[in-house]
């Protein structure tokens, strides 16, 4: 019997939340029945663990004072609309995913980032002599 292949975690995150302006209703409609056979798709094969749409906005916290500024604006190319989780077998894999996203020729945009078992500073902190 063979090992299973390793496979690992990505996110697609799915950027521009606006994507839509310029579509009819009808346009709308086919891209999220295109969207949600894909999404369907990709969870019966077992390569998508889950996703969600996100809500527009949120709030972001920065500096040692935890300054709290209003997040992302709601209608913008930089904000996070949604994310897939993937488990597949590689970052190849991943961006073959992404670049089928039904919503990439209406202006959609997806980033491709890998999951990290830890974050880089708690490697670090184990090896101080890096």
């Amino acid at each position: 019997m063979s090992e299973p292949e390793p496979k690992s975690d990505y996110l697609l995150l799915f950027r521009n939340t606006a994507w839509h302006r310029d579509l009819s209703a009808e346009e709308i409609q086919k891209v999220m029945t295109d969207w949600m056979a894909w999404f369907d798709g990709l969870v019966a094969d077992g390569r998508c663990l889950g996703g969600q749409s996100l809500e527009p906005g949120g709030l972001v916290l920065s500096g040692a004072n935890r300054s709290i500024t209003d997040g992302a604006y709601a209608e913008s190319k930089e904000a996070v609309a949604g994310y897939f989780m993937l488990r597949v077998k590689d970052i190849e894999e991943a961006r073959e995913i992404a670049a089928n996203c039904p919503g990439l020729p209406y202006g959609s945009i997806v980033e491709v980032r890998k999951l990290m078992d830890r974050c880089t500073a708690s490697k670090l902190a184990e090896n101080p002599n890096r």
